[in-house]
Parts: structure tokens; C-alpha cells; sequence
């Protein structure tokens, strides 16, 4: 059985097994006036992806290893089975899932995940088919190179393009910042392959023998958003920032975004970073926060149940504890709205097949959460 959230303008009440209460605004009582939240699963262990498959279902990864089937009323499935091995460390684990673009034609998924070799680890991509509950044939089609010791900053979104190439968002691996900007390695790096892992002819690096060839960008810190721009095409990403600084970029090939030579923020340790991107040579971002709200998963509403945030950017915040919903204007951001603030971290933002908005909350008892208009309720 689906509940309804609660929202009130002083606090919200979240009703599950019990009542939590969280501080709220005026941007609560927008989304109560407007729209209904609803939970629809709840007790997944710490979520990281979603994504839908064409019978409405929806795959969702736990950060621990597992691998989930979702009814639309909420039932969650037993683990799938033949999910590879994970690194499931702080930021490490099972991440992201993503289905073919011809995946009702061959049932094949793709992983994002942490992938353990000894005490390191490293960001890989492997595809299988879905077949009765289980992965069969499973191939890993990317591996980051190096890997390294540490358990942060793996990425990782994937996204295809129109063109049928496949994106991989990565990190800096923590400890090794100064390696995004370094092209012999896939630290810091965007990353656009095949669906077999081969390489596109006209990726920008194919013909510089010291880079590696997969490479589109470099220069990041962490992405862990991605989606295309309905209306271009064009990827656009986010990542998080040190302290302050968290970004968003259209990434064009062969460009460098700054990292960590420039940036809006500061090193945890307070020692400044400049803040010239331009100036520098890199590329400046569309939009910056500071301070930082950590954002995760990232989303174009294409629907018909917003019409009026039709074309908007909607992203989760980890530390913010929101829903970010940007106007977009072209290729700029021209106004921001936080919505269901101070309630909960948001992993992840998904569009439905029915139109509405699927949240999913990055917690040990993980939630799946929709937003519908109340005239669709």
C-alpha cells in the first residue's frame, strides 16, 4: 500500500512505521498545495541507482551489492542474482544501473560499481541480460585505471547518448586529485565508450598516444550526476565540490574543468583554491554552489503531469537534504527552488513512465518516494 506524506508548512510528519519529524518552509507548503508525496518501497539498504524498465518496473542497486526489482505498488523482489562482486567501503559499492537502449528487444542491463582488486579498488561498468531474476552473461566492458587504495570518490552515472555511446561519470579516488589532470589515466575523467567497451572513432583523445583514449573530459572532481538534455541532447553533469564549489557543467570533449587547480570551494583543509577558471585555461562551470549541498542523481522533467517544470533540472541533495529544481535557460541555470527541504538525503531522481517524480532517499532503510500533482492523486 502506497502512504501519503504529510507535509506541513512548520514540520513534516513522514508516516511509516513511525513519525519522524524534520523543519520545512514555505517550499513544503508549495509541494502540499500542488502535489502529494507518497512512499511507495521503503527497507532498501543504502540505494544508490534507479532506472525503469518498459513494463514499469524499476531496477534499483543497494550500495552493498545488491540488486533489486521494484513493483509500481512497491514490492521489492528478492536480490538478483549473478551481480559481480563489489568493493562496498564508505563510497564504495554497487552504484549505478542503466538498461540498453534496446533493452525490450535484449534484456541487457548495465552495472556502474566499485570493483575490488586486494586492498584497492577502482570504478567498472559491466553489462548483462536480465533473465528471470538473475544476470546472465555478464561482461565488464570498462575498468578505471589505476587502481588505487581509499574508499571515495568512485563516481558513477551512466547515461546514454543519442548516438547509442555509453558515458561513465568517475571520480578523483579521494587521495589522487591531482591525477584529473593527468590524460594517461581515467582518474577525474568523463568517460564515453561503446556499449561493447570499445572506443568511439571520434572521441577526442583517440590519436594522443600519452592519453587514454576513452576520455571525453577531465579535470573532475566527483560526478555523480548525469542525464541528457532533451531539448539538445547534450550531457550535462554535476559533481561534487571540496568545501563549496559543487558544479555544473555541459562537458565538451577534450575540455578541461579545472580540477583541482580551480574551483568555488576550498580544500578540507581551508587552504584556498583559485577560483579563476578561464584565467587558467579550464572551463567555467554553468552553475556553482557554496556552499556545497552534495548533489546526487540529476534529472530533466519531460512529463505531462508538471507541464509548468517541464524542461527543468531537478537534482538530489545529500547534504542540503532537498530536492534542487533549476530553471534552465538554454545553457544556463536561471532560478532555484528547494523543494521538500530539510526533510531527507535524495540519492537519486528519476523521471516515471507515468510521468511523475521518483525520489530515492540514500539511508540504511532506504525509500522510494513519488511526487504526483494532487488533481492526478
Amino acid at each position: 500500500m502506497i502512504r501519503t506524506f504529510s507535509i506541513l508548512l512548520s514540520f513534516v510528519i513522514v508516516s511509516l512505521t513511525g513519525n519522524y519529524f524534520f523543519a520545512a518552509d514555505a517550499h513544503a507548503q508549495r509541494i502540499q498545495t500542488e502535489s502529494t508525496v507518497s512512499l511507495v518501497a521503503r527497507g532498501l539498504n543504502s540505494p544508490w541507482g534507479m532506472t525503469f524498465m518498459p513494463d514499469g518496473n524499476m531496477l534499483v542497486t543497494e550500495r552493498v551489492g545488491r540488486l533489486r526489482i521494484v513493483s509500481p505498488d512497491g514490492r521489492i523482489s528478492e536480490p538478483v542474482a549473478g551481480v559481480p562482486k563489489v568493493f562496498a567501503m564508505q563510497q564504495g559499492g554497487l552504484l549505478d544501473v542503466e538498461i540498453d537502449p534496446n533493452f525490450a528487444q535484449n534484456s541487457i542491463i548495465y552495472l556502474s560499481y566499485a570493483e575490488p582488486e586486494g586492498a584497492k579498488a577502482g570504478t567498472a561498468v559491466a553489462k548483462a541480460k536480465l533473465v528471470d531474476g538473475k544476470l546472465e552473461n555478464l561482461q565488464v566492458i570498462f575498468r578505471q585505471v589505476p587502481k588505487t587504495v581509499g574508499a571515495q570518490h568512485f563516481g558513477s552515472r551512466l547515461v546514454f547518448a543519442r548516438d547509442g555511446n555509453l558515458f561513465i561519470t568517475l571520480g578523483d579516488r579521494g587521495s589522487h586529485r591531482e591525477e584529473a589532470q593527468n590524460l594517461s589515466n581515467h582518474l577525474g575523467k568523463l568517460i564515453r565508450i561503446r556499449p561493447d567497451g570499445s572506443v568511439p572513432n571520434d572521441n577526442p583523445f583517440v590519436k594522443n598516444s600519452k592519453a587514454k583514449p576513452e576520455i571525453w573530459s577531465y579535470g573532475h572532481r566527483h560526478i555523480q550526476g548525469a542525464a541528457l538534455n532533451p531539448n539538445t541532447g547534450e550531457l550535462w553533469i554535476h559533481e561534487h565540490g571540496p568545501r563549496g564549489g559543487d558544479e555544473i557543467n555541459i562537458p565538451k570533449p577534450g575540455k578541461n574543468y579545472g580540477w583541482p587547480e580551480a574551483s568555488y570551494g576550498v580544500h578540507y583543509s581551508m587552504a584556498p583554491i583559485k577560483d579563476e577558471h578561464a584565467e587558467q585555461g579550464f572551463e567555467e562551470p554553468i552553475y556553482y554552489w557554496t556552499p556545497s549541498i552534495a548533489p546526487s542523481g540529476m534529472m530533466f522533467y519531460s512529463g505531462n503531469l508538471f507541464p509548468g517544470w517541464r524542461g527543468n533540472l531537478f537534482i538530489g541533495a545529500l547534504a542540503g537534504t532537498h530536492v534542487a529544481r533549476l530553471i534552465v535557460d538554454g545553457n544556463k541555470i536561471a532560478g532555484e527552488e528547494q523543494l521538500l527541504k530539510n526533510t531527507l538525503r535524495f540519492r537519486d531522481v528519476e523521471q516515471g513512465p507515468d510521468g511523475a517524480i521518483y525520489l530515492l532517499t540514500a539511508e540504511k532503510d532506504g525509500k522510494i518516494l513519488k511526487i504526483v500533482p494532487k488533481a492526478a492523486e
